[in-house]
């Protein structure tokens, strides 16, 4: 959706709303942490977040895989920054068709510092001059597809009037070329802000203009930031912050109190801006400590609209279906499946396609360094220690298995006794969920979809097992004609008692005026392409350990000789249903271990 829309419609609920800003970061590790910090401030509810472009395009690469990643992964609406600073005409196209391809809508076009090492700004061959020929060239390649932004400097209110009139002239051309909206530069003093919206305005610009607000985190920092961009401080600022400057916690403090005032003072103005851009540093608390000295409760919705994460990239945006085996993996099913080439139906790939069932490009891997790993799991030598992790795991002692990216969810709370009870019987579980019969789908644990609805779901286990205690199981599930499964080896030989080539829902909801909706299915072909991970993952977890230790050689052996099974048990009615058969089988193979 374009800023503009989203702007909008916060108008007409006439609700204040934010957004946030984050730079590409230098490291790898710095990346990987900054993205699950982005997840973790999605929590606060911006509306959208923007990402910048480093000067001389150093980082543009950067910035393109964290724009497709917070579209498509995060599932959060992004603006990309892009800027003329060392980029040729075919560099600045290849980073808009990419940020088309990932249903990016909105971009901030700016000229740009000069390069690393230079003094002054110059143009590259065969690129752009001003801000306004990248806005042109955007919208005659593009027509109205992007919302364009541009900056907007609050701060040329205090030039010579004569300067002032041309910067606003500058300014006017711009909007005339096709630019949506302003984001304002960082500033502090809010007299000269509201006084140069005015002239904006009385320049007949009408588009919305959103203020950036920048957090105070530390004395050195703001006196940093605002030294670079040259910002007026008032002396107010001045007063209360320095005596404190050796203070990092009080500074924070008090500099979250001005800056929420001076946002106040914005809102109150009668200037019709309701929102505001918060500039995070890629830091967390100091925007959070303004959000809430302001009042400004996170508003994400606590019932979702599917069960699962939604993806904003063009090719899934209508996707209503999912197979359930990934619900652990959401970044490898989506980077996995995003080659798969048609979704006939509403359905989640044509299993068709020659793209289907590949692993996806990056490889299958397990989240944690082999520090990590060995911290968290420890060395088991037994299959019984290694059932106790998995166990652990279902109790929430153990934050992550190999197969699972974050801790349990919380409906999996609901049974998590009778999960680790199956573990310490044999059954290694990896995916599961307790029957539902029409919970409201305002419901805190099990809710999704709109309001007045209601939710079920199917009981569903996912788990590997030895062929022994496989057989033993399958003999007690034959006798319960609502169970159905199926198992596979790592060869890929396929067995099931299902006789239906189609999908089966384990999770549907039903809402006023629409035709049910059913987001989790199982079937064979998608079950056997999760297979293939299923294993890796394993084998991945094996080479952490030294090839010979008794770790390695347990989990390879596992990997290589039990079967990967899920289990469907079709009667919502009965919650208890599906575990009977798996006690039944591991009380009887224990036995038999006995020798009794």
């Amino acid at each position: 959706m374009k800023v503009t829309q989203k702007i909008a419609q916060c108008e007409r609920e006439n609700k204040i709303w934010w957004s946030f800003e984050y730079f590409p970061p230098r490291t790898a590790q710095g990346l990987q942490n900054l993205l699950d910090r982005i997840e973790r401030m999605r929590g606060l509810g911006p509306e959208f977040i923007d990402i910048t472009w480093n000067a001389g395009g150093r980082t543009s690469e950067l910035t393109a895989e964290m724009v497709k990643t917070c579209q498509g992964l995060v599932g959060i609406e992004t603006c990309m920054h892009l800027t003329c600073t060392n980029m040729p005409k075919e560099k600045v196209d290849i980073a808009l068709r990419e940020a088309k391809v990932s249903g990016c809508r909105n971009v901030l076009a700016l000229r740009g510092d000069p390069p690393m090492g230079k003094e002054e700004w110059e143009a590259v061959e065969g690129g752009f001059v001003h801000g306004i020929d990248l806005v042109r060239h955007i919208r005659r390649e593009y027509g109205d597809y992007f919302d364009i932004a541009v900056a907007g400097f609050p701060q040329h209110q205090t030039l010579p009037p004569e300067e002032r009139d041309l910067e606003m002239r500058y300014l006017k051309e711009k909007v005339d070329a096709g630019v949506n909206f302003i984001f304002t530069q960082m500033f502090y003093d809010v007299d000269v802000f509201i006084d140069w919206v005015n002239t904006v305005r009385a320049a007949g610009i009408t588009i919305p203009i959103v203020p950036g607000i920048a957090p105070i985190q530390t004395w050195n920092g703001f006196q940093r930031a605002t030294s670079l961009a040259q910002t007026i401080i008032p002396q107010t600022f001045q007063d209360a912050l320095e005596p404190h400057k050796a203070n990092d916690e009080k500074v924070r403090e008090i500099g979250t109190k001005l800056v929420a005032d001076m946002c106040r003072r914005i809102l109150n103005a009668n200037l019709g801006i309701h929102g505001l851009h918060f500039y995070t540093m890629n830091l967390e608390k100091g925007t959070r400590m303004l959000l809430e000295e302001l009042n400004l409760v996170p508003r994400v919705e606590t019932i979702k609209p599917l069960p699962w994460r939604q993806s904003l990239t063009p090719t899934r945006r209508q996707e209503t279906i999912r197979p359930i085996f990934w619900a652990n993996r959401t970044k490898s099913y989506i980077s996995r499946t995003e080659n798969w080439d048609e979704y006939p139906n509403g359905r989640f790939g044509d299993s068709r396609s020659p793209a289907y069932g590949e692993l996806d490009g990056y490889g299958v891997s397990i989240k944690q360094s082999r520090e990590d790993a060995l911290k968290l799991w420890g060395q088991p030598s037994t299959f019984a220690e290694i059932a106790d992790l998995f166990a652990q795991f279902c109790i929430g002692k153990l934050s992550a298995l190999p197969w699972s990216d974050q801790k349990p969810s919380t409906e999996t709370s609901i049974i998590s006794e009778q999960l680790a009870r199956m573990n310490s019987l044999g059954f290694l579980t990896i995916n599961s969920q307790p029957a539902v019969n029409g919970a409201k789908s305002s419901d805190k644990v099990f809710g999704w979809g709109p309001r007045n609805g209601y939710v079920y779901q199917k009981a569903y286990l996912e788990f590997f097992v030895k062929p022994a205690l496989l057989t033993l199981l399958l003999s007690h599930i034959e006798r319960d004609s609502n169970i159905t499964y199926y198992v596979i080896n790592k060869r890929g030989d396929l067995r099931t008692n299902t006789h239906s080539e189609g999908p089966n829902a384990v999770t549907w909801g039903v809402f006023p005026g629409k035709e049910i909706v059913q987001p989790t299915i199982v079937e064979a072909v998608s079950f056997m392409a999760w297979k293939d991970e299923a294993f890796e993952l394993g084998q991945q977890w094996a080479r952490v350990y030294d090839p010979d230790s008794p770790s390695a050689k347990i989990i390879s052996e596992l990997m290589d000789s039990c079967y990967l099974v899920n289990v469907v048990h079709n009667d919502f009615h009965d919650a208890g249903a599906i575990f009977k058969p798996f006690f039944q089988a591991g009380e009887e193979y224990a036995t038999q271990a006995n020798g009794h």
